[in-house]
This record gives C-alpha cells, structure tokens and sequence, in this order.
C-alpha cells in the first residue's frame, strides 16, 4: 500500500511539474478559452439567461415578487418591508428589504433571505459553512457616505399600490416602489432615471432541501441518461453540485444566486464594469453584428494571454456601472464579491414619430446576476459624471496620495537575475542619461520561491543594491505572492501551519494547491490574526537585508492556482468566519492587497514615530475599495499593436470605475516588440498614471538603453517629458484623492454634452491641465486624428501650432513626434531639468506655462508635498491656484490649503523652491514691444513692494502661437504674487 501510496504522489507531483511548465512555456497563440467558463457552462448564469428568455418570450409573464404592504415601516431615511416571492405550490417565502436614502443623495437597496439570515436551513455533506447569505463585502469596500438621510420622506400623494420617498438635494429625487409586482423607479425632477425589475427578471434563488429523487429502473446493458428536467420543472442539474474542468464543486447551501434587471431609459451608453478589453462604451451582449454573445463576466482569474474585444473575465473585478447620455450621468454599484455576470441590451424608439426634429429615444437594458450572497445595489443620480464619480467615491474611498517615486518611470522584468545585474542595469540608466525610479524584482530573488528569503548565490549582497539604488533615490520592488511553498525547514510555512492562518478545503483542513513554487498553501487574509501574522514578516528586523526604499507588488492574487478550476480556488473553499470562497472570490485579492499595504505601514517603530511612509503595494487583482491601497496593472499582456491599443480604453475605465492609478505593461508582457512597437509603447506609456515596462522571462533584454540611437534618443525624451510634467501629474493624483476626480479623463468625462465623445477611447486629458494626448497606436502610422471636441484653441506641445476645434484634425506624428496639445484656458506646471530620478527633483525649481484663449481667462493648480510621508495630513504641502484675468492682464498665485500645524516648518523647507520661468502661449501681440513686467510679491518687497521682472516676446508665424517667456520671477513657489502685463 505505501508503494501504491508514494507512486501516486510522484503521478501527482509530475503532472503539477507538467501544468506548471506548460504555463510558463513561452506563448504561441492566445488564451485557452477551454479553461474558462462560458455562460452555458456556469449553472447560475445559464438558470438566470433562461429565466430572462422565458420572462421576455411570455406575453402574460407577471414576476412572482410582492411587497407586502403591511410589513413597511419608514424611520430615520430606511424603509423595510418584506418582500413575498410566491412559488409555483403557492408558498410564501420571505425577503427582507431595506431601501436606505443616504445624506449623499444616493439610494441603497438591500434584500436578504429570511431562513438564510436566521440560520434556519439545513446544509448538505454535514458542512460547517456559514449558513447565511455572505453579508460582509461591506465592510471591505465601504468606507465612508452612509450617513443616512434626516430629509427623506414619504410622499403622502402616492399612488395606491406605490409607496413614494422624496429624497437627496432639495428633495429633487425620487424613488417610486410599486408593490405588485415589485418594482423600483428612481426620478430626478420628475423624470425616471433608472428602474429595477421592470422587466420582471428578478430571481432570487430561495434555500430548499434537497429531494433526493428514485432512481429509475434500468434493463440489463442499458446506460444511465442524462437526467433532464420535464417541461414544467426547473433544471435542477447545477443546484447541487458542478463540475468543469475534472474539478467538481460540491454545493452545500445548495442553489442561491441573485439576479436583476436594471434599466436605464434614455440613456444609450452605460460606462464601466472594469477590467475587461474592449470598448471604454460597453457593448451589448445579447448578439446582433459588432455584438457579444456572451455577458460580460466579472470572477477575478489569472487569464493566461487575454484577448482582445472581450466580455472575458480578467484578473480584476469593480461591478460599478454609469450610464451617460448628453445631460445627465447616473449610476449603480452592485456590492456583491461573488462571481457575477452582466447582459446589456439596448432598444430605440421615438417618442413621437409623427413629430419633426423628435431625435431617437434610447434605453439601455442590463441584467445582473450573481452566484451568491445579498442583492445589495446602490444608485447614484448624477445628474453629471463628477457627480456619479464623486458619489461612488465617498463610499469606496478615494484613490491614496502615492510616493512621488511612484508616479514616476519603472523598470521590470521577469527577471533580474541577480544583484549585480541590477547595479549593471543602474548604472547604464545613469550611462545613457534615461532617468528612472523604481527597479523590480520577480520571484528568482527568493531562495527556491520561499517567500522572505533571498537567494544566497544570486542576491548574495541585497542591502548593497539597495544602498547603490538609494544614491540616486531610487527604489527597489521586489514581489510577493500570496501563496506560501509547502516545504520542510520554511519557518514561514510552518507558522501558517501552526497558527492556522491559512485557507482551508471543504473538509476543514488547509488547502493544498499549486502555484509556482509547486505544493503552496494560501494566506486568509479574511482573518484578522492572519494579517497581523502577515505584518510582522515584513519587519526590517524579521525580513532580513531588506531597506526602507523596498517596497512590494502583489501578484497572483486572484487567486492563481495552477490546478485549480479555472486556474483558482475551488468555490467550495473555506474562509474565516465560515464564508465558502465562492461568496468572497472577487473580494481575496483586495484582503491580500489590504494585509500587505498594512504591514508596509509598520515595518518599524521608528518610522511610525516618524508619522510613517507612505506604502507602495502593486496589486493585480483587485475589487471595489482597492484604489485605497495603491496601483494595478492590466495584467500580462502581449507585444502586440492590438494590446497597446486596448491600454488606453481599460486604463480609462479603472479611472472612471475609482481606480485611476493604473497602467499597462510597457513594451508588452509576451513576445519581443519590434523597435517601432516599443517606441510606441512608451510614447504611449508615458500617460498611464502607473508607467511601467516589463518582460516575460523567455523575451529578449529591452531596456531603452538597448535600443539603437535613433530610437532610444526617441524613448529617452519621452520618459523625460513624463519627468518633466511630474508637478502636473502630482496635482492630478492630489485632486484623485481628494474627490474622486480620474487622472486621466475621457472625453466624454471632460465634455460629457457632446455625444460625439461619447464613444473616444484613444485620446484622453491628463487631470485638469488641458494637456490633450493622442499617441500613435497602428503600425506604421506617421498621423493622428485628433478629436476636438469644442471651438477652444488648442495648441501643439512642443511648437505651438494651433490647432482650432470643434472637430477631427490630422496631426502629423512621424516616429519621433507625440501628438500633445494643450487647450486654451489651462494652466499647468512643470520641472525643466533632467535629472536620474524623481528624488533628486525635489528642490529644483518649477516652470508655470499658461495657455490663453483669444480673448479670456485661464487657470491652473499646483499641488506639492514632500511625496513620501503622511505629513500632508497635518498641513505639510503647497496647494496654489494660478489664474490670468484677460480684464486686468493679470497672472496670479493665491493660496487654496488649508493651515495645519507642520504648515510652516513645511514651508521653511520649500524656501529656497523658486518659479524659474513662466511661458505664455498665445500671448497678445500688444506685449510685442513689451521688456519687462511688473511682479507684485504677497507681503511687499524691498524695493517698495514691486519690481520689473525681463519679459521676452517670441512671434510665432506659419500657423504657430506667438509666446512669451518671464524669466526668473524669483518668487518661491509658496508664496503669493501677481504680475500685471499692462
């Protein structure tokens, strides 16, 4: 038996080998769509498109939901009820609803299962799962914005059947319950906005024992049939169990997914649902030319060479929704960590067609559904972008202010393959005069894939490569996963072990998976000892050779699991506090995510006496709430045109989804990019809010360096401009945080009435700066269209021609040219000198550049800390708004911080942090003959409380701006001034 026991282990171990080489082999074609579900193959999803089907296909079809009117009570802006659902034999089975209005103006709808959420069902196999509905995803990604609204109130002149709530600012919204069959409309001002359930196709899968059928008699030779279901039967084949993959999910609760039809009339592009390829206005999924056939899926995967125009899950998931048309934005967030699909369709129609100049009326219709776990949804009633954006914001959190290293340039590759290779590849940044901030480490740095460990023959001297990369203030980022290598002598396993912190199976014991180390054990983050075990590894006294310019990037954290269903963890997986993984799976990356950003937040008592550093934690999986903790990726992507073209599109959905900070791998993750490709690529990367590039293991070197001279001078300068802009991107990254605000907009964000931006995705506007880019994304193109959406002048970055909207113009961009523009109107500010990093920029002076219309004002901010620790809580930054008043040809500085008590040491520091240069562009042709100006600094001056400050004219002529240049004002950036040009 032991024999038969040890070969069945070595089966086991070589097939793991196999899977694992296979998944690192170097890629050929595209994803293995047989590794993921389709629809038709998730039972939940399948159950929910056919009940839709026969809803819709049913002209007396009458849902079998009621709000029973007796139950309602309304106190305090909540009104509860139940509601009925009514089964085929005519029993009752109970809702609890909660419909809350909240002081933000947003509603909440929340329905629970009564038998669930008493605990007062029976589970199958004897589990000891939480028998409830999971009601915890709350507390996770909600963070603010539920104080409940005083203001809310009943509306008396309700129609019989209907309970109504007036609510949110100056009680303008409304929210119309009708009782029979349920339903929910919500108006603004008296026109509808959003409905739930109109079309009948809320499903709320009730808990039922299981019957266990008589098995039909069979003759002698004869085979089993497939059990099917009789026509006036529900298709019971996935209720208790599924199985794809040779992976069979056993069901204990047994069915229990929630569903929903949320309808948006009026509005004919709906925003959102990240991360998915594709389109930034989602597509609709029912079929039809240019069409999904499938929904859009949302359950986090590691989806090996993801492809492109796709409904496909990836490794990320926030199930925010926004719908737009050209006056209004209004919105839904469906709180739920349970996998979860998305059908959108759409229908036109006009209001009158006898009527001359009626336009088309169009609705969007999306169907929601989710494994498990509460109906829990939030609205959101705009009536502008900012507005969606904002509300959203206030309950998830705003994106943190980052480290100023973070927003900079990274270097990566799967890997660096040892210490000197890392000084090598520093020093030749330094040799060729490529700056950059942040080296990264892949897994080779650890001791056989031990997590906390380094690999004595590789990295013998970690701390000085670390020192070498602090001479200049650069950063090192290593990675950590958070599956845990099951092996002997490995104190980190073996505390997992002995402390019970991690994941367990469905017989209670812990889990046993393979990633790459091979036999791993996973972390659960959901329990609170586990991430309080997880800090204290991190402590420069416990993870040795580590420095404070360390920081970490969580990959794999979906979670990856080699041969696991779907390259994850089995759904029947058990959590703390009893909750299956199947309620919780899009949810395990952001608690992976959450214990790390924690633990980089104590590594020493020193720095927390130091009121701390800020953390730098990568993340590729991720869930509403995650912006809070850092950045993300796209994901390994392909060096590909295709793949450089889908960056800007998912890039621009995190940001108007709340998770702005994000980028694609430069350069591409698979494959080697021809030279044009890469150039490209960067041109392109350096406007993701989070700018790096990265390799695969098995690709060429790609450095910049490498590049021959032609294009690396071409890359070189277009890593400086993104060095350059570093104040502007900062103040985006400030304004991200403080309201919600995305760093990179989309026009229809930033002209959200012109409907002919409602569908630009390969353009975007870096924060408030007006700075307009439009990289080149296809081969061997040398122009762009550029999309201009309103008559503003609009000026070429590096040239000034003037380029005059509204509509599409060609650009010309041969390979060494960056279509930027920047829109009259906009201030923004810069630093001009090169230098190795970002650290060694922090005491040069600034650049402000103003942009004027023909005849009117502009305007500008400039936010700046000092980028690393949390001082800026406490007062410690400048926050200036720069403004030209075409009344008085006046430039002024002025103040818009508030005081706090490190306001004036802060300021002390930034002294000697002068304006070096102010260029206009499009200057007045009456300061032609103009020498100097006069500059007015706040609190007087020496020389009577004014000086003359050199002013020189520069004519533009053959389509160019004319500008001028103020040469060293000489006023610390902190300060307030004004100069006047009259």
């Amino acid at each position: 038996m032991a024999q038969v026991i040890q070969l069945v282990r070595s089966m086991t171990l070589f097939l793991a080998v196999l899977f694992v080489l296979s998944y690192v082999a170097t890629p050929i074609s595209a994803v293995k769509h047989e590794n993921f579900k389709t629809c038709d193959q998730s039972g939940f999803c399948k159950r929910n498109r056919a009940y839709a089907d026969s809803a819709l296909g049913t002209s007396s079809w009458s849902a079998p939901y009621e709000l029973e009117a007796s139950s309602l009570s309304f106190e305090k802006g909540k009104l509860s009820g139940t509601i009925l659902k009514t089964l085929k034999s005519q029993e009752k089975v109970k809702l609890p609803v909660t419909i809350t209005f909240l002081e933000s103006g947003t509603a909440r709808v929340t329905v629970d299962e009564e038998k669930r959420q008493k605990g007062d069902i029976v589970l199958r196999h004897g589990s000891k799962v939480n028998p409830k509905r999971y009601n915890e995803a709350e507390s996770w990604a909600i963070v603010g914005g539920l104080k409940v609204s005083e203001g809310a109130a009943i509306d008396k002149d309700a129609a019989p059947g209907e309970t109504r709530i007036l609510y949110g600012p100056g009680s303008k919204f409304q929210a119309v319950i009708k009782h029979s069959p349920f339903s929910l409309e919500f108006k603004r001002e008296g026109v509808t906005h959003v409905k739930f359930n109109d079309r009948g196709l809320l499903n709320y899968e009730h808990w039922r024992p299981k019957v266990e059928k008589p098995a039909e008699e069979k003759k002698e030779g004869e085979e089993a049939a497939a059990e099917q279901p009789k026509a006036d039967e529900e298709d019971e084949s996935t209720w208790w169990e599924e199985t794809f993959g040779g992976n069979t999910d056993s069901k204990p609760r047994g069915p229990e997914s929630v569903g929903l039809d949320i309808s948006f009339p009026g509005y004919g592009h709906v925003y959102g649902l990240s991360e998915h390829t594709g389109p930034l206005s989602l597509k609709q999924t029912r079929g039809g030319e240019g069409n999904f056939n499938e929904p859009y899926r949302m359950y986090n995967a590691d989806v090996f060479e993801y492809e492109m125009d796709s409904p496909m899950t990836l490794y990320g998931s926030i199930p925010f929704m926004q719908a737009h048309n050209k006056d209004s934005t209004v919105g839904v967030f469906w709180l739920n960590a349970a996998e979860t699909w998305v059908d959108i369709t759409k229908k036109s129609s006009s209001a009158n067609p006898l009527s001359l100049g009626v336009g088309t009326h169009t609705t969007t219709d999306t169907h929601w559904f989710s494994e498990s776990g509460l109906l829990d949804v939030f609205v959101f009633l705009g009536p502008r972008p900012s507005d969606v954006l904002g509300a959203y914001a206030d309950l998830t959190g705003y994106t943190q202010l980052p480290n100023d290293f973070s927003i900079a340039y990274h270097q990566c590759r799967w890997n660096y393959v040892s210490d000197t290779d890392v000084k090598d590849v520093d020093r030749k940044f330094d040799r060729f005069n490529i700056p950059y901030d942040v080296i990264w480490l892949d897994l080779e740095y650890t001791d056989e894939k031990k997590y906390f460990t380094w690999d004595s023959n590789t990295f013998p001297d970690p701390e000085g490569m670390q020192d070498q990369l602090d001479d200049h203030k650069r950063k090192l980022v290593i990675i950590i996963d958070p599956h845990i290598k099951n092996t002997d002598s490995y104190k980190v396993v073996d505390q997992i072990k002995s402390k019970d912190l991690a994941t367990h199976n469905k017989d209670g014991n812990i889990y046993d998976g393979w990633c790459w180390p091979g036999s791993s054990h996973w972390i659960d983050a959901f329990n609170e000892k586990a991430r309080q075990w997880w800090a204290g590894l991190f402590q420069y006294a416990n993870f040795a050779k580590t420095r404070p310019n360390m920081f970490i990037w969580n990959d794999m954290n979906e979670p990856s699991v080699f041969n696991g269903p779907e390259t994850t963890m089995p759904k029947d997986n058990i959590h703390h506090g009893g909750w299956e993984h199947r309620d919780v799976h899009n949810l395990n990356g952001m608690t992976f995510h959450n214990a790390t950003y924690q633990a980089l937040l104590s590594r020493s008592k020193e720095e927390q006496k130091r009121g701390g550093v800020r953390p730098f934690v990568l993340t590729r999986s991720f869930f509403a709430g995650s912006q809070r903790l850092g950045a993300m990726w796209t994901g390994d992507n392909l060096a590909s045109w295709d793949h450089l073209g889908a960056a800007f599109p998912m890039i621009l959905s995190l940001g108007i989804t709340g998770f702005p900070f994000a980028g694609a791998d430069v350069g591409g993750f698979f494959g080697n990019p021809e030279k044009e490709l890469l150039v490209r690529w960067y041109q392109t990367g350096i406007f993701n809010p989070f700018f790096r590039a990265h390799a695969h293991i098995d690709t060429r070197r790609r450095e910049p360096y490498l590049l021959p001279e032609y294009e690396r001078q071409i890359v070189t300068q277009a890593i400086r401009l993104r060095y350059s802009l570093l104040p502007s991107w900062y103040t985006a990254f400030h304004q991200a945080s403080v309201n919600g605000t995305p760093i990179v907009k989309p026009m229809f964000y930033e002209f959200p009435t012109n409907e002919k931006a409602f569908e630009v995705d390969d353009q975007l506007v870096i924060g408030s700066t007006g700075l307009l880019a439009k990289p080149v994304t296809k081969e061997g193109f040398t122009t762009v269209d550029v999309f201009l959406p309103d008559s503003s002048s609009y000026f070429d970055y590096f040239d000034y021609t003037v380029h005059k909207g509204p509509g599409t113009k060609t650009i010309e961009a041969p390979l060494d040219k960056i279509p930027l523009l920047m829109r009259a109107g906009h201030i923004f500010p810069r630093r001009d000198r090169p230098r190795r990093s970002s650290g060694l920029m922090k005491r040069d002076p600034f650049t402000i550049v103003v942009v004027l219309p023909d005849n009117g004002d502009a305007t500008g901010e400039l936010y700046v800390d000092d980028g690393e620790s949390f001082d800026y809580q406490s007062g410690a930054y400048i926050w200036r708004k720069f403004s030209y008043t075409a009344a008085t040809s006046s430039l002024s500085s002025e103040d818009i911080g508030t005081a706090g008590k490190k306001t004036p040491d802060y300021l002390k520091t930034m002294k000697n942090v002068r304006i070096e240069k102010i260029i206009i562009v499009n200057a007045p042709k009456a300061w032609k003959d103009k020498k100097d100006v006069e500059l007015a600094v706040e609190g007087g001056s020496s020389s009577g409380g004014s000086s003359k400050v050199p002013l020189t004219f520069n004519a533009g002529g053959q389509g160019k701006a004319d500008w001028v240049m103020v040469r060293d004002p000489g006023v610390p950036v902190g300060s307030g001034w004004k100069i006047s040009f009259a």
